[in-house]
């Protein structure tokens, strides 16, 4: 079961549709169950899952930012963890980094800058993004791609912990297909 986690601003908002619901599509697509969960829900100690995807959120959905200890989970969490925007802010600043104010909306050109497990060998490839923040300084996170105004893409130098700031859900649903099929344990035969 891949753990769905919604950072819209309140459980049920219309904004899952577009940030959720594109997410959890894709992950059933590629043939995994998936639970969603509102980040303001998730107790200690986590659900089982067999991977997290935090996903992105509207533009003006910033209320997750309010208390980065919501989030500390990130940093014991046992299964791979991919964030998506707002997901990856979450993950930045659970590992030292920080968040600035940058808007940007729109197609951009993706530069992948070292080889890495989830984006593959260095190319460039476009997608969409859309945020109000952007990471200032990626902790002790190692920056996977860029684009020409900021930090498209991060992982963590020795666990399976990834983010991408643009919107995988849009253009390049490989992003998060590829994820779950690479981190995610083999699955067995489908019950009878």
């Amino acid at each position: 079961m891949i753990l769905l986690v919604d950072l819209c601003y309140k459980p049920g908002s219309l904004s899952r549709y577009e940030f959720v619901d594109p997410i959890a599509r894709i992950v059933a697509g590629a043939g995994y169950g998936v639970t969603i969960v509102h980040y303001s829900e998730i107790r200690k100690p986590m659900p089982d899952a067999d991977a997290v995807i935090l996903c992105g959120t509207a533009l003006a959905d910033n209320a997750f930012l309010a208390d980065p200890d919501v989030f500390s989970w990130i940093t014991a969490c046992s299964c791979p963890v991919l964030g998506i925007c707002a997901g990856m802010q979450a993950i930045v600043r659970c590992f030292g980094g920080t968040i600035t104010e940058r808007c940007e909306i729109g197609m951009t050109d993706i530069r992948v800058t070292a080889a890495d497990p989830l984006l593959g060998t260095p190319r460039t490839f476009s997608a969409y993004e859309l945020h109000g923040f952007a990471v200032g300084s990626p902790g002790v996170l190692t920056v996977c791609a860029e684009s020409a105004c900021c930090i498209q893409a991060v992982r963590h130098p020795s666990r399976p912990v990834y983010g991408v700031m643009f919107h995988p859900e849009v253009r390049n649903e490989w992003v998060v297909e590829d994820f779950v099929r690479r981190e995610v344990p083999e699955r067995g035969p489908p019950p009878c």
